[in-house]
């Protein structure tokens, strides 16, 4: 379990699911009701759910593309933390928030997967988070052009190595959305 202590809580993290983010993702609207799900499964078990929100250069806040997309709504208690980088601890309230309410568990969903997905996995799993991937709530758009592998490929191979993820005292997999089961008040 979490190397944090006194963290015997999950939540449940949304990270860029913004309209300029998702706009042309890979299979979008199924990710994202995917995603709805999950805060669905969250609220339902009063699992918190935090969501992170992205703003730079290129995703100016307070424009259309900054916005969540409109099939998701944070209730007015849930967090929401602001960043500007890929990892959604760096430079951020995350830490915080998450300690406030005594989480040392993080179930994974948004975009991108190449990019904010993977640093702010990664950069849980250094801080001493269990975190689990939801395999089918994550998305990215199309990077070919730059060399990357198609965007199936990127999730499939992100799936692959998160589920085999190791390290003292830490938990990592994927599961999918069918299979997350939050435990009331965990």
């Amino acid at each position: 379990m979490t190397t944090l202590k006194d963290r015997p809580n999950t939540a449940l993290l949304v990270v860029d699911v913004q309209n300029g983010v998702v706009a042309d993702a890979h299979e979008r609207d199924g990710v994202v009701a995917n995603v709805a799900a999950l805060v669905d499964k969250a609220r339902e078990a009063g699992v918190p759910v935090v969501w992170v929100q992205h703003n730079d250069e290129g995703l100016e806040k307070g424009s259309s593309e900054w916005e969540l997309v409109p099939e998701l709504k944070p209730a007015p208690s849930e967090p929401l933390v602001e960043k500007s980088y890929g990892d959604s601890f760096e430079d951020t309230t995350l830490e915080s928030v998450l300690a406030d309410r005594g989480v040392g568990h993080l179930v994974v969903s948004g975009a991108e997967t190449d990019a904010c997905i993977r640093s702010t996995l990664h950069g849980a799993f250094a801080r001493g988070y269990d975190a689990t991937l939801v395999s089918d709530a994550h998305t990215t758009g199309d990077r070919t052009t730059w060399g990357a592998p198609p965007p199936a490929q990127v999730i499939a191979h992100t799936n692959l190595y998160w589920t085999h993820q190791a390290a003292p005292g830490r938990t990592a997999g994927t599961v999918t959305t069918k299979e997350v089961a939050f435990k009331p008040g965990a």
